[in-house]
């Protein structure tokens, strides 16, 4: 005998951790007997802050939908781990000199403890921490399978990855010539006799320039106090994101993979996974693809010596070349200091300055910004032998295309704005309605050449092609398809990433072999990078491979998380990443859940992964992640006291407006239903212990409003107090009644009651006044089985859709019309359960064994759904007199107008409204209304 109360909560909850664990109901076994389903969230990075209740959102929408398909008979694999290397660990280190494992494995405890209170259905068996040296050893054999591998693009319609063993016997015997490949843009053309003439270090720099995974002097985002290169998404304005550090653009010595190499396939492959849009348009415009051509213009004399230098730029509208007024160069390109006047080299040199601590991300996006200098030098344009005046500018990238632009500000508008900022000519080549540069993108439909010599009066999409046949004819250049990605710079100058499974041989980099892998991490006295600005792993004592000095640099945050989902498949194998049995089973998964900032980072890189392990054979499926939803945020919602200012004295939000007042942020906690804690307040700060407060109704009134989750706003929930004074059902329940999955909501505990009390009214269903479990065998009404059915496809569909709010409100619905009739029949009652299960485990795992169940609720036969009860066999008129309604009346849907005719005059109601008067009709359309006439 007991209620449904916050004490009884905890008491069933804790019941049934304690027993799943036990038990290892969630561990997952590869039955094969069974179609599997792979459900998966984004592992979190475990901060020392631990979860807000905005971080289970997605974990309990995945959690849900893996419990669901469980009991619709599917073999479920929902794992759960953490991406345990970081920066903000590293950080710590050096402030504390704690070594990061420590405050990491800390924090992992502490997010594991909120997670499994929270009743999440995961396979802890199955756990990986990309730290774990059992773990990275993987990550460490990937990235030599990348190292010993290239893009044979004659390999497949698309080309292929493939050992690098098959390039360098094609070099032995044919030397190059033959080979298509994706590889350095200066690579040469060799024969088989230079290729056996080159040493070991000449052979390894030849194969570097077609390794996936390869060394190169690359421009990086170097923050000298962090000690580190830093990625676009770290830099802001030209200083670091954490410390707000200055960071400079640097030539650097660094690992990268040729992701490049994948360009089409991850462009094409978006087209066949179920993604959100703006995810998927994240990605194709960060590829970029731009079908055009490169053609050279040759550089005028410079200090009045004749050139033989010539600038080659890509475009992807050569028919607007006779528009060519300036060309633009990036303030890195090669040839800047060689065409650059002595009149303009102060100025140039100052503007190089500036523009290289700006990082790419920030050069592309801020189209607003206009800056550039003159290097006093120009070209000429092969099509009219036009002087064309050359600048450098930072919204030219070095790494993009050719690192130069012909300008064209009749046809573009950023060329536009350059044009007018510099005074700098601007000839109309286009006619007609799209011609118009004042528009915010200029993607010409229509319009016709001028101003073009043998292109004049075409359409722009034939002068297009007309122009490259002009430039293949007179050999200036040749068709191109550029692509806006580049190679992902691949090292970081850190303590806590994975080791690289590297060493040096009189400079030539080495792969150790896989029976000494994994390379851990050494014992270090500082975290930063040495003195001489090393990284910090040059501070290991003796840390060498057979007296080789291995790489010192880390892999970056997202080595790890490129591949752990087929970890999880096979967690605990020692001989191989996860065994061909197994990723033939899971093989992809079905249902990945996590938010679009990762769009151009972890997704990315996780596709390209897949795609190179595919290719050498290691797993079948191309892309990674079948289906992806993007949850919303919780937002916080901020409470607000507000002080008269001068004084101690605080005023209620309704009493604001009549003094001068500035208002303070109160922490959340304190607060309830608006209603301000005064004493707790009093106790929270020092400054606040003699606050005086003026009240309106005997209570304080907070304000309200809607921001970011933060510590500094005072505005976190910490989801163990709302466990706590609610459960975790309740806490599940709510957060799914917030609104829809994929949109962003407040959090606001006003309406968590209403959750909670839904929960106790479907408790009493199964219970009578005196608390004691009452539940009939008797046989239910159809309207009970009509209210049953309607619930359980009304979730079916829902989950189907991932409409978890609409669930929920199904259930509120479905709890009070059984309440109102008094419903406790079994037949009823078992079934609603096994499809609340998914959304409230702990109280329908109660209420299962309370009905006689041995074996979890988990295991149980979701309910099938009987279509003869969910067709309406009647209908409740509104009976209308003289065109208003005044009663309804409920008829069988097939009861003959008649019929309804005799009833409706006979009733009570009908003859108080007609006064006993005889009507002059009686309007009767089936199934809508009934109008009597007078």
């Amino acid at each position: 005998m007991a209620d449904y109360s916050k004490d009884e909560i905890k008491r069933i909850e804790k019941k049934w951790q304690d027993k799943w664990a036990a038990d290892g109901v969630y561990k997952v076994k590869d039955d094969t007997s069974k179609p599997k389903y792979y459900v998966l969230d984004m592992f979190p990075y475990p901060s020392g802050a631990g979860l807000h209740v905005g971080h289970p959102l997605g974990y309990i929408a995945s959690d849900i939908v893996s419990r669901y398909k469980r009991v619709k008979g599917f073999n479920v694999l929902h794992p759960m781990g953490f991406d345990a290397f970081g920066l903000p660990a590293e950080q710590y280190a050096i402030q504390t000199g704690q070594h990061p494992a420590v405050t990491t494995a800390k924090n992992i405890e502490t997010y594991k403890r909120q997670l499994r209170q929270i009743g999440f259905s995961y396979d802890w068996d199955r756990e990986v921490q990309t730290s774990d040296p059992a773990y990275y050893k993987w990550t460490q054999w990937i990235f030599s399978q990348l190292f010993n591998a290239w893009y044979n693009k004659k390999s497949g319609p698309e080309g292929k990855t493939e050992p690098i063993a098959i390039l360098i016997a094609e070099l032995e015997k044919n030397g190059n010539k033959n080979i298509s490949a994706v590889c350095d843009e200066d690579t040469p053309v060799i024969t088989a006799e230079q290729w056996k003439s080159f040493d070991e270090k000449g052979k390894e720099d030849f194969l570097q320039k077609y390794r996936i995974a390869y060394l190169s002097d690359t421009m990086v985002n170097w923050c000298a106090a962090l000690g580190t290169v830093l990625s676009n998404d770290e830099v802001k304005d030209g200083v670091s994101e954490r410390g707000g550090y200055p960071v400079e653009r640097i030539k650097m010595m660094q690992w990268s993979m040729r992701i490049t190499a994948y360009a089409e396939r991850l462009l094409k492959g978006l087209d066949t996974i179920d993604w959100p849009e703006p995810v998927r348009e994240m990605q194709r415009n960060w590829i970029g693809k731009s079908v055009g051509c490169e053609l050279d213009f040759k550089v005028s004399a410079v200090n009045n010596q004749q050139s033989d230098l010539s600038i080659r730029v890509f475009t992807t509208r050569i028919d607007t070349i006779y528009g060519v007024s300036f060309m633009v160069i990036a303030p890195e390109h090669e040839l800047v200091d060689k065409i650059t006047t002595p009149e303009q080299r102060e100025e140039v040199t100052r503007y190089i300055d500036i523009a290289k601590n700006r990082s790419e991300r920030e050069r592309m996006s801020e189209v607003k910004r206009i800056t550039g200098a003159f290097t006093g030098a120009y070209v000429i344009n092969p099509f009219n032998n036009a002087k064309v005046p050359v600048w450098i500018a930072d919204y030219v990238l070095a790494g993009y295309g050719t690192g130069a632009v012909m300008a064209v500000p009749s046809s573009d508008t950023r060329d536009y704005a350059f044009a007018k900022h510099f005074n700098l000519p601007i000839i109309d080549v286009l006619e007609g309605p799209t011609s118009d540069i004042t528009k915010d993108n200029f993607e010409p439909k229509s319009g016709t050449m001028i101003n073009s010599d043998f292109l004049n009066g075409l359409s722009w999409n034939k002068a297009i092609e007309k122009a490259l046949e002009k430039v293949e004819t007179l050999g200036i250049g040749i068709r191109k398809v550029n692509f806006r990605m580049r190679d992902a710079i691949f090292g970081r100058q850190r303590y806590w990433g994975e080791p690289f499974p590297v060493y040096f041989e009189k400079g030539i980099p080495k792969l150790v072999t896989d029976k000494d892998l994994p390379v851990t991490l050494p014992e270090i006295d500082q975290y930063k990078p040495t003195e001489t600005g090393e990284p910090p792993l040059a501070r290991a004592k003796d840390w060498n491979y057979n007296g080789n000095a291995y790489e010192l640099t880390t892999m970056p945050g997202w080595a790890g998380s490129s591949w752990y989902w087929f970890r999880y498949m096979d967690p605990k194998n020692e001989n191989e990443f996860a065994s061909r049995e197994k990723i033939n089973y899971w093989k992809d998964v079905d249902l990945y859940m996590g938010g679009s900032e990762h769009a151009t980072g972890h997704l990315l890189y996780s596709r390209f992964w897949c795609k190179a392990l595919k290719d050498l054979g290691y797993v079948d499926a191309e892309e990674p992640f079948k289906k992806l939803i993007n949850q919303g945020h919780i937002q916080g919602m901020s409470k607000f006291v507000y002080r008269i200012n001068g004084t101690h004295k605080f005023v209620s939000n309704g009493l604001r407006k009549q003094y001068d007042v500035t208002p303070l942020h109160a922490d959340v906690s304190l607060v309830d239903n608006d209603v301000l804690d005064i004493e707790g307040f009093k106790k929270w700060r020092d400054d606040f212990s003699n606050a005086e407060f003026i009240l309106e109704d005997g209570k304080y009134i907070c304000g309200t409003e809607i921001e970011k989750m933060s510590k500094s706003k005072y505005n976190v929930v910490n989801p163990d107090d709302i466990v706590t004074n609610y459960g975790a059902d309740t806490l599940r329940m709510y957060e799914m009644f917030l609104g829809p999955l994929e949109l962003s909501k407040p959090w606001n505990t006003n309406g968590i009651d209403g959750v909670y009390k839904f929960l106790r009214r479907f408790w009493n269903l199964f219970h009578d006044k005196n608390e004691n479990f009452t539940v009939s065998d008797t046989e239910p009404t159809r309207e009970e089985f009509k209210i049953l059915h309607k619930t359980i496809k009304k979730i079916e569909d829902d989950i189907d859709r991932f409409s978890f709010n609409t669930s929920v409100s199904e259930f509120m619905i479905c709890c009070n019309e059984l309440s109102s009739l008094k419903c406790n029949k079994r037949a009823i009652l078992e079934p609603l359960v096994i499809a609340l299960s998914p959304f409230a485990p702990h109280i329908t795992e109660e209420l299962w064994e309370k009905l006689g169940h041995s074996d979890s609720i988990l295991n149980a036969v979701y309910p099938k759904y009987d279509e003869q009860y969910l067709v309406e066999s009647s209908f409740e008129y509104p009976i209308s007199i003289n065109g208003k309604v005044r009663v309804k009346m409920n008829f069988a849907l097939d009861m003959p107008k008649e019929d309804i005719e005799k009833l409706v005059m006979a009733s009570e109601a009908v003859q108080k409204w007609t006064e006993g008067k005889a009507p002059k009709k009686v309007i009767i359309v089936q199934g809508k209304i009934v109008n009597v006439v007078l």
